[in-house]
């Protein structure tokens, strides 16, 4: 049931049709876009060429609903919620769980962010941006399409940003690493101008840096916990590297990363900055906190402590997501799961984050 208020997914995804790529991808690269295999177990693996380690079971893809000891590594396209792919039963998806918007990003396209081959990893790009336009068209107030771009270069990122544009998505996904010099530095002041007068919301979703640089020690379920390590590298670079101060209108979105860390990591980053003066390489004008909380969205799914904490951050930049049709997703129990999260806060605090927030980030009536 719809409640009173529209609520909005600040983070859902959509799961590529096998079809996806070779579809709208350059004739060249069509032969090795990324595809679907049946392994010998009988289950099926989304594979992306140039990328050995990157063979996906589709198992975890679209496990929203499942039961815990339902979830499992092997399973085949078919068995996938067609939602995924196919706009129009979305659309019931959505009304099923209460929520009258949803903020569409990429899967096996997080996966593609860490493409060594930077020329292959756009043409992707290009080829899922194409699709995603396609599949946002039927319902484009409910369907909030994220493109991507393979940031190559400061140029050519511009470039991918009008096209995305153009294309009538309403924000870009950027990968965890740049093909050049990292985020902070300079000669990508460019795009940044570029994206504040696009007006198109800039992201950094988990899973999108190369695992080489995320890798998480001990038993593998330690990997769910430092998952959002990335992100948090990424935003302490922007804020100490400046990009913010050169920048004072851009503003970057957290995507499943948490937030119930947050004013912790802000009181750290202040410290470190007012105590260690010797650590500087850029004098800020503000205090690091003050930056996070002016630029930084955040989106999180039943992170209570993000509710709990709402008022020690910024209420202004947090954005509830449901993450269907992936495993970790709230779907179909998002109402139940809001209600108790939720209870602690006022109204005008409530509506911010689950709707608010979202609508005006991302031009909703």
């Amino acid at each position: 049931m719809i409640t009173m208020r529209p609520i909005v997914s600040a983070d859902s995804h959509v799961t590529e049709h096998p079809d996806t790529y070779r579809k709208h991808i350059e004739a060249r690269y069509r032969d090795e876009a990324p595809h679907v295999v049946r392994h010998d177990d009988g289950g099926d693996r989304y594979v992306i060429p140039g990328m050995k380690d990157a063979v996906i079971p589709v198992g975890l893809i679209a496990a929203a609903g499942q039961r815990p000891e339902d979830i499992s590594l092997t399973g085949r396209f078919e068995d996938w919620l067609p939602g995924g792919w196919d706009p129009t039963p979305r659309l019931a998806d959505q009304e099923r769980d209460g929520v009258s918007a949803e903020v569409l990003y990429p899967t096996i396209g997080m996966i593609l962010c860490s493409h060594p081959d930077l020329a292959y990893k756009r043409a992707c790009m290009q080829a899922f941006n194409r699709w995603m336009a396609e599949y946002c068209a039927t319902a484009p107030d409910r369907l909030l399409g994220v493109g991507q771009t393979a940031m190559r270069t400061p140029e050519e990122g511009i470039a991918d940003l009008r096209e995305i544009q153009a294309l009538g998505l309403r924000g870009v996904m950027l990968p965890g690493v740049p093909g050049q010099e990292d985020y902070h530095h300079p000669m990508w002041d460019p795009f940044w101008a570029a994206a504040v007068e696009i007006g198109l919301p800039l992201s950094f979703h988990i899973l999108t840096t190369p695992h080489a640089m995320t890798r998480a020690r001990g038993p593998v379920m330690n990997f769910a916990v430092a998952i959002i390590r990335a992100n948090q590298d990424i935003i302490g670079m922007l804020i100490y590297g400046g990009v913010f101060a050169r920048h004072p209108k851009l503003r970057i979105v957290c995507v499943e990363a948490d937030a119930g860390w947050a004013p912790h990591w802000m009181y750290r980053m202040d410290h470190y900055y007012e105590r260690h003066h010797h650590l500087r390489q850029q004098v800020l004008e503000r205090r690091p906190s003050e930056y996070f909380m002016d630029h930084v969205y955040l989106t999180f799914q039943d992170d209570w402590a993000a509710f709990r904490t709402a008022e020690l951050q910024n209420p202004e930049r947090l954005m509830w997501a449901n993450d269907f049709p992936h495993s970790d997703s709230t779907w179909p129990r998002s109402q139940e799961v809001l209600r108790e999260h939720t209870a602690g806060l006022s109204a005008v605090t409530r509506d911010r984050i689950l709707h608010d927030n979202a609508a005006a980030l991302y031009g909703l009536g």
